[in-house]
């Protein structure tokens, strides 16, 4: 890799292996952002055009800096801006429900259109299942929903089903169709509202899926499951406490619930900064040592955790290049400078799912012991009859 300074003077490092990146800066004041605070810095430079990457992409250095981050040494003072984030963040103020409403809306009402570029057909926008070689987007994401459906143990019959964070209403349309379960999904976007109830209008399921634009504080209803895909991020530590307790008041004695979140395998630690300000404002991904207190303290019992790992990196992967395929209709939609914001976006997660110990979470809870089977091989189980049931649906829609 080499840097270029904006007087022309270059440094460059590295084996001469790889890529030959070379990474531009425009002005003085974009060289001093950089050196002092280079997690904030280096997505805002991209962004504005004052950081430009030549000999490859933003990935190609994002990725080159992770695979050699165990032999980075930040300056002191780095090390002691992280260790001040992250004491800070624990004195940070609750995510209030209007604080909670405002930062949806930061993130998932821009226009509609941009998430068309890059999501499956189904538009899940959370952590697909690569559970086979060489599988694509959409079929991922399926089997998402499937292996989520079969740890819920859905009992026949119509089960009652609740959905913490429904977004587009994918999740809660599956569970409604693949097994005539009654679901209520909630979301805090308006416009992740009007889309999923016109989804269900057009798939007749309306009278089953109910979706509403409602906070889980506000719940007072029992559940038989309850399922949250991709919204516990954005709850935030000084909450746990209480997302949980609702959890186990709202699930019924027998109920199942099942939590899939991105965390953290290398202990507590702040959200990059850059994120946190332009694209999840109020987010926080813990570790497991943070969440499962709360569980404990709630009276919920922990029947089952799974760690999934690089399945998101690969999603990442396949939505940057998706959306690096249809750029030009992004910036037709916003504008150049949202889509360099963007490409960072995904390609920063990425490394980060890759290199920066980020991984997911799928966390089974219940209020009874024998809830679930005490051996895991029903999930697999579960998860062929759901495949032998989209088979069939599948095959009936084609003869109509």
């Amino acid at each position: 890799m080499t840097l270029e300074f904006p007087r022309g003077d270059r440094v460059s490092a590295g084996d001469g292996t790889g890529l030959p990146l070379k990474v531009r800066l425009t002005d003085s004041k974009a060289a001093f952002k950089l050196f002092f605070h280079p997690e904030m810095a280096l997505g805002e430079l991209f962004t504005d055009g004052r950081l430009e990457v030549s000999g490859g992409t933003i990935y190609d250095l994002l990725d080159l800096l992770g695979r050699n981050l165990h032999s980075l040494t930040p300056p002191q003072f780095g090390r002691l801006r992280n260790v001040l984030r992250t004491t800070v963040g624990r004195w940070t103020r609750r995510n209030s429900e209007r604080l909670a409403r405002d930062n949806v809306h930061h993130h998932y009402d821009i226009d509609d259109r941009i998430y068309e570029l890059f999501l499956d057909a189904d538009r899940q926008y959370s952590c697909a299942y690569f559970d086979a070689p060489g599988q694509s987007l959409d079929a991922a994401q399926l089997a998402k929903k499937r292996h989520i459906a079969a740890k819920l143990l859905i009992p026949p019959g119509g089960a009652k089903i609740l959905d913490i964070g429904s977004g587009w209403g994918g999740l809660a349309l599956y569970l409604a169709d693949i097994d005539g379960a009654d679901v209520t999904g909630l979301t805090l976007s308006p416009e992740q509202l009007k889309v999923a109830e016109r989804r269900g209008r057009e798939r007749g399921l309306s009278s089953r899926v109910h979706f509403r634009l409602e906070d889980y504080r506000e719940l007072h209803e029992s559940f038989d499951r309850i399922v949250s895909v991709g919204m516990f991020e954005h709850v935030g530590p000084k909450d746990y406490d209480t997302y949980f307790d609702i959890v186990q008041r709202s699930l019924n004695d027998n109920g199942v619930a099942l939590l899939h979140t991105i965390g953290r395998i290398d202990g507590r630690s702040a959200v990059n900064p850059w994120f946190a300000k332009y694209i999840f404002p109020g987010s926080y991904l813990p570790s497991l040592a943070e969440v499962l207190p709360s569980i404990e303290r709630s009276g919920l019992i922990v029947t089952d955790i799974e760690i999934l790992r690089l399945h998101y990196a690969d999603t990442l992967a396949a939505w940057r290049s998706r959306f690096m395929a249809r750029r030009a209709e992004a910036a037709a939609v916003l504008d150049e400078r949202f889509c360099r914001m963007w490409e960072y976006y995904l390609a920063a997660a990425e490394a980060g799912f890759r290199y920066g110990g980020l991984v997911v979470f799928q966390i089974q809870l219940a209020k009874t012991i024998d809830a679930v089977p005490r051996v895991r091989n029903y999930m697999a189980a579960e998860e062929e009859r759901l495949r032998r049931r989209e088979e069939d649906m599948g095959r009936s829609v084609a003869a109509e």
